[in-house]
């Protein structure tokens, strides 16, 4: 097993201290040198954060080591990590508050920590002790950036930390226990408690199913996880429990505290790269309760922009055309597209673009004249050096918006994009042969920023399906409830399935949005 050693800083943190180290050593009326003993009393090297009250600048140094410091309060930080006859050793978190003024040394004793001990009524195929992160940080004092901290893991029974009364320590650990199901626990405390962990019953935790669908993702691997995300940031704040890290399909079940939590999903090529992935919305969850988060769900389609007409151009950001609508505008795939805009039989500008590797790429077309216009896009999934998955499904999407648009008015145009969900499709994104699959059917806006939405309302929907991959199309029926509209699609024996919905408004504009291989039928 391979052992990993941490010291986390806030992004704001890491950035300064090389600088407040350089310029404070000038100016310095002081020093600070902190040894680090082991749980046996001997002399442990180990890389020590200080931080200066209030200010927030941060210096690293290794323990035994002088560091040329002004005079003031500083908190001093380590996680005193130890070889032991077994690989992952012994994890001893201590922290000191103190003040600087002449030459200063200070002694980080491992022996004066008290075990972190969590317990659970653990069911009968959960066997081993919990595997703990934990973290100890200077909390936040002013302006200061937080949280700086020393973190790391270990299992019960080899992680320790040193009591502390300050109030300007925080102590955070994350407990996981792993059967059948995960069960996690986390608790922040301010200071470092003299009897550090907790006490946690299975009937006062929530509920976190994650269900990870295949045939959408370009991943061969999912690594799954769930991390706390409390309202306002503590020393819990990047504390993460592992989930599952495997092929798709799969469905896993974590039960954990009462509390604000971040699921997420990194998409691992067969090559090992790090294909992408997203972090769905922070959910809060009370004792009792149960959700479901999704990954990889039929079907992928475009999540977020819509033309926009301002400054005498139309303008359309061909991001997030082909997206899991389960994580949200950053679970989009790359893709290559061509925009085209036209005017009549008057092709306007034609440009094709890839947003692998090139930031943002926009589309933008300067019009001279108020009218009807047509702007279509025609998007496959793109990335050089991934080979794709055999069938993979949402493999392209075409849009076809026509709109007014006038050179001399600002606006986003009156146009939708759809999000189609197919119910009761299996964990391959699989419909039974022959059989009839209900889609809900959603026309949404998105979201542009600053430009001026005007009220559209869909007057009609329409639904089409195709079995043979585009080249003929069948009319659903649609029935409209409420907000969203439930089209009824004939499957074949086998294949995939193509989906396309035309919106309409009372004005004309008219919004065309076609999904191939949307979901498949075996």
């Amino acid at each position: 097993m391979v052992r990993h050693r941490s010291l986390a800083f806030a992004g704001v943190a890491a950035l300064v201290s090389l600088a407040a180290a350089g310029g404070s050593a000038q100016a310095a009326s002081g020093s600070l040198t902190v040894t680090t003993l082991g749980r046996h009393g001997a002399k442990v090297a180990t890389t020590v954060t200080v931080v200066a009250m209030p200010s927030g600048h941060t210096y690293s140094v290794r323990s035994g080591k002088r560091l040329s410091l002004p005079a003031g309060r500083y908190i001093a930080m380590t996680d005193i990590w130890e070889h032991g006859s077994e690989d992952l050793g012994t994890d001893t978190f201590g922290a000191l508050d103190l003040k600087v003024s002449g030459n200063r040394s200070v002694t980080l004793d491992a022996r004066k920590g008290k075990a972190v001990k969590v317990s659970l009524d653990t069911p009968a195929d959960v066997t081993g002790p919990p595997r703990i992160s934990a973290q100890i940080c200077a909390g936040a004092v002013g302006d200061m950036p937080s949280p700086y901290s020393a973190s790391g893991w270990n299992y019960q029974g080899a992680l320790y930390a040193i009591p502390n009364s300050s109030k300007l320590l925080q102590f955070g650990y994350l407990a996981q226990w792993t059967g059948n199901d995960s069960y996690v626990a986390v608790k922040n405390a301010t200071g470092v408690p003299a009897a550090p962990g907790g006490s946690y019953q299975r009937a006062g935790l929530a509920t976190m199913r994650f269900s990870v669908r295949s045939g959408t993702q370009m991943a061969r691997e999912n690594d799954t996880a769930l991390k706390a995300a409390p309202k306002t940031d503590d020393c819990t704040s990047t504390l993460r429990a592992d989930v599952r890290d495997d092929s798709a399909p799969y469905s896993s079940t974590v039960h954990v505290t009462p509390g604000t939590w971040q699921p997420s999903d990194a998409l691992i090529a067969g090559n090992g790269d790090d294909v992408g992935g997203g972090f769905p919305a922070v959910r809060t969850l009370k004792a009792g309760q149960s959700f479901t988060q999704s990954f990889g769900r039929a079907v992928w389609s475009p999540m977020h922009y819509l033309p926009v007409i301002s400054q005498r151009s139309v303008g359309f950001s061909p991001d997030a055309l082909i997206g899991d609508p389960d994580v949200g505008l950053y679970g989009a795939d790359p893709t290559k597209e061509t925009v085209v805009l036209t005017k009549g039989s008057a092709t306007v500008k034609k440009q094709t673009l890839t947003n692998w590797g090139t930031g943002d790429a926009v589309f933008s077309a300067g019009i001279r004249s108020a009218g009807w216009y047509d702007l279509t896009v025609d998007a496959h999934r793109y990335r050089p050096g991934i080979t794709f998955p055999a069938g993979m499904l949402s493999s392209r999407v075409t849009l076809d918006w026509h709109f007014k648009a006038d050179p001399a008015e600002s606006m986003v145009a009156p146009v939708f994009m759809t999000r189609f969900l197919p119910v009761g499709l299996d964990s391959h994104n699989q419909a039974g042969a022959n059989s009839t699959t209900t889609v809900d059917v959603s026309a949404g806006r998105g979201s542009q920023g600053d430009a001026r939405f005007t009220t559209v309302i869909a007057k009609s929907v329409r639904v089409w399906s195709s079995a043979d991959g585009g080249r003929t199309w069948k009319a659903a029926a649609v029935k409209h409830s409420g907000s969203t509209w439930q089209a009824a699609v004939h499957n074949p024996a086998s294949g995939a399935v193509a989906l396309r919905s035309e919106v309409t408004d009372a004005a004309g504009d008219r919004s065309v949005e076609t999904v191939y291989r949307a979901y498949a039928v075996g």
